[in-house]
């Protein structure tokens, strides 16, 4: 476990340290989630830091149990309300934070923040590369569900990592690095 907690927190100080170095003109740049900026993405990332639970279900109540909804209400809500150095100083301050996605463990919290990350800095054109212990980490606890998650269609396809040894489905061969498989299987 304190590999992949280390991977979280690594994560989460490489990316606080990206958008602490951002324009104010980048932040209000779109990311590759539809319809949000840099600003609603960072939002989205330390939601879960800032958001007392009874607030979180109250939220969830008036989307009508829709996560997305929800999601997407909240973090134009709070890009609206906090400034790009209150988000960044969110995600500094949290870096260690346990949380975890329901169901998807320190694995599922690491996925998190790395997609979301590339949501980001590929959208502005950042060359980061994910490190490949991390997107290991990734790939070698994802489940079917999870695949099946963003609702890309697969069939016929197998995926094939360039700089991991990692392959996923059957059928004609797509070769991509990990970090670029990983936006794929994320519907971006």
């Amino acid at each position: 476990m304190t590999d992949i907690r280390s991977a979280v927190a690594g994560e989460r100080t490489d990316l606080a340290n990206i958008l602490a170095g951002l324009t104010e003109k980048d932040w209000d740049k779109p990311s590759l989630c539809a319809g949000w900026r840099i600003r609603e993405v960072a939002a989205h990332i330390t939601m879960a830091y800032r958001i007392p639970m009874p607030r979180f279900l109250a939220g969830m109540v008036r989307a009508g149990g829709n996560f997305n909804r929800y999601a997407d209400r909240q973090a134009r809500q709070d890009a609206a309300t906090l400034t790009s150095a209150e988000l960044v100083d969110c995600l500094r301050q949290n870096v260690d934070s346990p949380w975890k996605p329901p169901g998807g463990g320190y694995e599922g919290a690491l996925s998190h923040d790395v997609i979301h990350g590339l949501d980001m800095t590929v959208a502005l054109g950042i060359d980061r590369q994910v490190p490949l212990d991390r997107l290991r980490l990734i790939f070698d606890a994802m489940k079917p569900r999870q695949i099946k998650y963003f609702g890309v269609d697969l069939t016929g396809v197998q995926l094939q990592a360039t700089d991991l040894d990692w392959a996923h489905g059957a059928g004609e061969p797509r070769t991509g690095t990990a970090q670029d498989l990983l936006l794929l299987l994320s519907g971006r």
